[in-house]
């Protein structure tokens, strides 16, 4: 399996090529309130990074995706799975649309597929995701996959406005 194709998305893994568009993603500062970040990376790390991304999920405990837009073969967000617990069979998600790509319908696509995935390949039981009570977006997003709200994690965020809740969402196979 090389990639994981959808009808205008492809979920592929990170090649050395993908230097460029990580390091514009990783230091894009509008993206850092979602991420936990708060340093810019160099792009010596991110090779790095680059360098190790071939490591199975089983032994990072993390794996990254590319989302490509099937038609030009270009990089328009990423995917993550990680915090992978193959005893209790739990991983969670993250996802990452570049601006200039937002609301094409790429990160539902790109989810539906890595659900799949998850559920089909990887053998997971639940699937989880944090996500802040601002970020509509993400809220929406998941909801139309079929995640449940389960829990709210009281002013987990600090943001220049103040603490921010932030939700979790559970999906488990059935």
């Amino acid at each position: 399996m090389t990639k994981l194709d959808g009808h205008t998305v492809s979920l592929r893994a990170l090649e050395p090529e993908d230097l460029e568009f990580l390091f514009e993603a990783e230091n894009n500062t509008s993206f850092w309130k979602m991420s936990d970040t708060q340093t810019p990376f160099s792009k010596y790390v991110l090779k790095q990074y680059l360098e190790n991304a071939h490591l199975d999920i089983y032994q990072a405990k993390q794996f990254r995706f590319i989302i490509e837009e099937k038609l030009n073969q270009k990089a328009v967000g990423m995917i993550d799975l990680f915090d992978f617990n193959p005893q209790h069979q739990r991983v969670g998600v993250g996802i990452l649309i570049h601006q200039l790509y937002q609301n094409n319908g790429f990160a539902s696509e790109a989810l539906a597929l890595l659900i799949e995935y998850c559920f089909e390949i990887l053998l997971i039981h639940q699937l989880y995701a944090n996500i802040s009570v601002d970020n509509h977006k993400s809220i929406a997003l998941f909801k139309k996959h079929a995640f449940q709200e389960v829990g709210i994690k009281k002013e987990w965020i600090k943001s220049p406005d103040g603490f921010k809740d932030e939700i979790l969402y559970q999906l488990i196979k059935k």
